[in-house]
């Protein structure tokens, strides 16, 4: 009779087609009535802890993962690194210090820390300042050999290439390769600064200020960018703003970090008494060099937060590359990151063997390739081994990151923590989910079709929803 019953009970909760796996019948009825063709999307739920999926529709099948892809980014470089790594951007000199003068060179070796900003460049000019030099006789020279990139600003991804978003990586990471432009007005006159004194890109100021309200055709101003084969750029301001306006600011990729960094670090020694007339070199720093110092990073733990809160592309390429240094002898290169990915994850079998491709660990691609499966068994790692330590580490629903306004006013606000992935015809999240029993639930929804804008959030709402309202 007990057999009897586990068959009904199966029949009645799960839907069987075609071979593409199981939904639940409850869950089943809930999804028809969303216009998606259901070989386009995958479903994947199980309860953390058990080898049993409930739900598992085209779970082997590869998809488009856009920014879900960072999960395999972030949690490989848990693994390898570890919640407190720091990034070292560590500081030589050639030469001797004597009397205050360094009659030598400068050197800057760069990690790849991706969080290095114009707020470090006074605690490192202390330092300088702590070793007894006063005075620069020689240059300032930057080893960028940690990573073997293209040296270009921008991805290219769209038609926004100047924004923060399609930002490339660097070696010398800072202020995550943004330019920032503060435009104040003044009564009839315009202020035009920049954050940094980064003279290696201009600013050309066409911009006219009119009265009336700061609105429509008067509220921005139009940018125009043009950049050069070495990496200058020059911005042009035009159009009408109105005098209403106060401060409007403009962040945009258009300069070398390496050089932004060198020019904000010359202006903060000038202004605290440290005498340097020398330049900038980019080369490798010798044997002989000595070592002064080093600054280091935030932790790993927090980096990563922002890569899955905020999907930070550019913070997920340097740990990329990072982890390709750290598996395979110097440069980093993508080839090798992607190897380094590949290899940490597949010590633990997360990973479904040739089905995967990543391209930069961002997202930002239509190359890269996963399954849901493979999603899965990654987020049930990260459960059983780290529990809600990295679970926090993800968007919280209704609560922060890209899912803060996602969910605000439903059952699953603070019940899910979740990493969103969306570009065009592309559609996916993939996280944890409390059920109603307060058992945690891997979820991984991946939608690829033409209506994933229309329908992909929809359908991945309501998978949650059930996940959080019925299990």
């Amino acid at each position: 009779m007990r057999l009897i019953y586990i068959f009904i009970f199966t029949i009645f909760f799960t839907l069987e087609v075609f071979g593409e796996g199981t939904i639940p019948y409850e869950l089943d009825a809930k999804l028809k009535s969303i216009h998606l063709n259901q070989n386009n999307y995958s479903i994947h739920i199980q309860e953390v802890g058990s080898n049993n999926p409930i739900a598992s529709w085209n779970s082997h099948k590869q998809r488009a993962p856009a920014s879900v892809i960072k999960l395999l980014t972030i949690y490989s470089g848990l693994l390898e690194l570890g919640y407190d790594y720091r990034w070292e951007t560590k500081f030589y000199h050639t030469g001797y210090i004597r009397n205050g003068v360094l009659k030598g060179d400068l050197y800057v070796k760069a990690s790849g820390d991706p969080t290095l900003k114009t707020a470090d460049i006074a605690p490192i000019v202390s330092q300088i300042k702590s070793a007894g030099i006063k005075k620069i006789l020689g240059n300032i020279v930057i080893d960028r050999t940690i990573f073997d990139i293209p040296n270009r600003n921008n991805s290219g991804f769209d038609r926004h290439k100047y924004s923060p978003y399609n930002a490339m990586p660097d070696a010398l990471m800072f202020n995550k390769r943004k330019s920032t432009i503060c435009v104040t007005t003044r009564g009839r006159r315009v202020r035009i600064n920049k954050d940094v004194p980064d003279q290696s890109y201009k600013i050309i100021n066409k911009l006219k200020i009119v009265n009336g309200s700061c609105r429509r055709g008067r509220s921005w101003p139009r940018v125009g960018i043009k950049t050069d084969n070495s990496g200058h750029s020059t911005i042009t301001l035009s159009g009408k703003l109105s005098k209403k306006c106060g401060k409007r600011t403009i962040c945009k990729v258009v300069g070398r970090p390496y050089r932004a960094f060198y020019y904000a670090l010359k202006n903060d020694l000038k202004s605290r008494g440290v005498q340097f007339k020398g330049g900038l070199k980019i080369k490798k720093i010798p044997k002989k060099a000595t070592y002064l110092f080093s600054h280091k990073s935030d932790r790993l733990e927090d980096v990563i937060s922002v890569i899955a809160k905020k999907s930070d592309n550019l913070m997920a390429r340097q740990l990329m590359l990072t982890l390709g240094a750290t598996q395979y002898p110097t440069p980093s290169t993508p080839y090798k990151s992607r190897k380094a990915i590949e290899r940490i994850l597949n010590q633990y079998n997360i990973l479904e063997r040739g089905t995967t491709y990543i391209a930069n660990g961002s997202g930002l691609s239509r190359e890269s390739k996963l399954t849901a499966q493979s999603l899965a068994n990654l987020l049930e790692h990260g459960a059983m081994n780290y529990g809600q330590r990295w679970m926090n580490t993800l968007s919280i629903a209704g609560i922060d990151g890209t899912i803060r306004r996602r969910f605000r006013y439903s059952s699953v606000r603070g019940r899910a923590w979740m990493k969103t992935g969306t570009i065009r015809r592309v559609a996916n999240i993939a996280g944890y989910v409390e059920g109603i029993s307060g058992q945690k639930y891997v979820v991984v929804v991946l939608v690829n079709d033409k209506m994933s804008a229309r329908y992909g959030r929809k359908l991945a709402n309501t998978v949650i929803e059930w996940v959080a309202d019925t299990l």
